[in-house]
């Protein structure tokens, strides 16, 4: 079963919606799982460097507020890029996106410690 884009952007922070893909969802021993992959869309504050794609994070699951009284799961992976001059990795910088978009302070915080 498909979960529309629209709900998706009711039930969960914004900048999932924004700056992931679901790539899959799951309802298992009575949790929803959601699992997002971080686009491959150069971070704004870096869009004049040349980047390429240079893999992942390890996977990030939090929990996030429940949906119907089930528990809610979000499993994050976030990508990283190189920038082909000083070969040094980047990775986009969440408080400037929370600055720009409506997400919930925790969201915020438990994307700024995975940052880290």
């Amino acid at each position: 079963m498909e979960v529309s884009i629209d709900v998706i952007k009711l039930l969960l922070p914004e900048v999932l919606v924004n700056y992931f893909k679901l790539t899959k969802h799951e309802l298992k021993q009575g949790e929803l799982h959601f699992y997002f992959t971080e686009l491959n869309t150069v971070p704004q504050e870096f869009k004049a460097l040349k980047l390429s794609s240079k893999g992942f994070f390890p996977e990030a699951t939090v929990q996030d507020f429940p949906i119907r009284g089930k528990n809610v799961f979000l499993h994050i992976i976030r990508r990283r890029w190189i920038n082909e001059s000083t070969k040094k990795i980047v990775i986009r910088d969440w408080q400037l996106v929370a600055k720009g978009t409506r997400i919930t302070s925790e969201f915020a915080t438990f994307l700024k410690q995975i940052s880290q």
